[in-house]
């Protein structure tokens, strides 16, 4: 299976538990890999024919955005899943960093993964 991949992409979002967090947006910086067969695409040379990374991009850009979540966890399944469903992606890994969430440590994040290659 090939990867179709987005990478550094910055998002301002309402993220986190504390109050302060609540009422400022913060950056999330995604990184996201997305299994596609891109064979059908090479051949054809057709937009219509592979993962429209620009369309996914703009989807979760949207997305996270609007959102408000408390925790990282929920927000990065989250955006998974609309990769998974909305675009067909069999298998995808999500990273999701919140830089400057702890003192001292340059990133701080989560990764998930759905699916099967």
């Amino acid at each position: 299976m090939d990867i179709i991949f987005l990478g550094g992409l910055q998002i301002e979002t309402i993220i986190g538990i504390y109050d302060w967090e609540r009422e400022t947006k913060q950056t999330v910086i995604l990184d996201i890999e997305m299994a596609w067969d891109i064979q059908k695409a090479a051949v054809s040379d057709s937009i219509d024919d592979t993962l429209d990374y620009k369309a996914v991009s703009k989807r979760i850009i949207s997305f996270v955005e609007t959102s408000s979540f408390y925790l990282v966890e929920k927000l990065t399944v989250e955006i998974a899943d609309i990769i998974r469903h909305e675009f067909n992606a069999p298998w995808v890994k999500v990273t999701l960093n919140k830089k400057g969430a702890i003192r001292g440590a340059s990133d701080v994040g989560i990764i998930v993964e759905r699916g099967q290659k």
